[in-house]
């Protein structure tokens, strides 16, 4: 499958592709979070994205890359929330019809987005099973083309250009972080940190209760985490082939985290930075705290996934730091 990873070339054309239609992050740091975790810190801000999250780049660069026969079909996809939201708008943005697919459990301030963005939501038990099975009869009924959240190329490409965008912006750094759900952030961020500076080290964060990516890297196969409990409700998916095969030969590492070693980075970021992640955008700086004595005076650039919180359901208890 390797030689059909998005390449250099594919990253820089997607970046450019959709640069017309998604905002270009800023990059913040902050004084007192590097003293508590004793290194500098980059976070590349995607919670300020269109959407609230990094995915919007993946789906307009799906979308875009669709011919005039399958946009007329529409599209459809399964997600927990950002990617819905994200192929919502962007399809929305080029005159498409839109078919989601959400579990049930889906954050609710996700599924009313996705519904204000036009799209049709259809929900399912939280299974990866119940998803494909759902979205297989969507698709039969529509004639929608499938845009995978992460197990595809184009989407890939369109992830890659965040890391791409931070490199550019701030070089020379040792270690970029991500979370790992599905792993089209992380695969995307490991290719553009491969071709675009490959010095650097690529290392995520991942929830404890849904580390099927972490069990995969040991088994060398794709696992699927059942049943996946964690708060980073972003992060509920396990890997795709694609994904995997790109993680498993350019991310250096995963690190896993608790629920409250989540939260409390969640708070951390919110008190100290005054800006709104999710909680799967935490998973790698909570990742960066537990690790902060091996990752001492390194500079670290952090992916911050997205900023879509269901503000009914805060859970600012635990407090570690």
């Amino acid at each position: 499958m390797q030689e059909h990873y998005p390449t250099r070339e594919a990253i820089e054309a997607a970046h450019l592709r959709i640069k017309p239609f998604v905002h270009h992050t800023p990059v913040m740091a902050s004084n007192s979070i590097n003293e508590i975790i004793g290194a500098k810190l980059f976070l590349k801000c995607e919670n300020f994205q269109k959407v609230g999250a990094f995915k919007y780049r993946g789906a307009t660069n799906a979308v875009l890359m669709l011919t005039d026969a399958e946009r007329r079909k529409g599209v459809a996809t399964h997600s927990s929330g950002n990617h819905a939201q994200a192929l919502a708008l962007a399809a929305r943005n080029n005159g498409l019809k839109a078919y989601i697919v959400m579990p049930e459990n889906s954050s609710k301030v996700k599924m009313d987005a996705v519904k204000g963005y036009g799209a049709e939501v259809i929900t399912c038990t939280p299974t990866q099973k119940a998803r494909e099975e759902t979205l297989a009869k969507v698709v039969e009924r529509t004639g929608a083309i499938f845009i995978h959240p992460y197990n595809n190329f184009h989407i890939i490409a369109g992830q890659a250009t965040a890391a791409k965008e931070l490199i550019e912006e701030i070089p020379d750094l040792d270690i970029i972080m991500a979370p790992v759900g599905g792993g089209g952030l992380l695969s995307g961020t490991a290719l553009a940190t491969h071709y675009f500076s490959p010095d650097t080290k690529v290392i995520a964060g991942e929830p404890l209760n849904a580390n099927d990516a972490w069990q995969a890297m040991q088994k060398g196969e794709v696992v699927e985490a059942l049943p996946p409990d964690t708060i980073a409700d972003g992060l509920l998916t396990s890997l795709g082939d694609k994904t995997f095969a790109i993680i498993r030969k350019h991310v250096a590492e995963i690190i896993t985290v608790s629920e409250p070693e989540i939260i409390a980075a969640m708070r951390l970021i919110w008190e100290r930075m005054k800006i709104i992640i999710e909680p799967s955008s935490a998973v790698p700086v909570a990742a960066a705290i537990k690790d902060r004595e091996r990752l001492r005076g390194k500079r670290i650039g952090i992916i911050i996934s997205g900023g879509n919180v269901d503000l009914s359901k805060l859970p600012f208890k635990y407090n570690l730091i």
